[in-house]
């Protein structure tokens, strides 16, 4: 499996369905809060070509975006694929 970071917020209802999606699928994952570590969402944007918004999720370092992509990436069935 795959390594996968996923930037959050505690507040943050798409950080936790994008969660809850990860979950489901029995996925690992290393969560960074950047309201406990604020100096990290500026790693996140520097990661993230920008992105300013939470989550932003990583799948072996590559950036596949956030809650909405994590999902179409679901739904078009290349989630499991980048996680083998």
């Amino acid at each position: 499996m795959k390594s996968v970071e996923i930037y959050t917020s505690p507040f943050c209802g798409y950080c936790h369905a994008a969660k809850r999606l990860l979950r489901k699928k029995e996925v690992n994952f290393s969560e960074i809060n950047v309201i406990s570590d604020p100096g990290r969402r500026t790693e996140m944007m520097e990661r993230g070509n920008g992105r300013h918004t939470v989550p932003q999720i990583f799948i072996d370092g590559v950036h596949v975006g956030g809650s909405d992509d994590l999902y179409e990436l679901e739904r078009s069935g290349k989630l499991d694929q980048m996680l083998q």
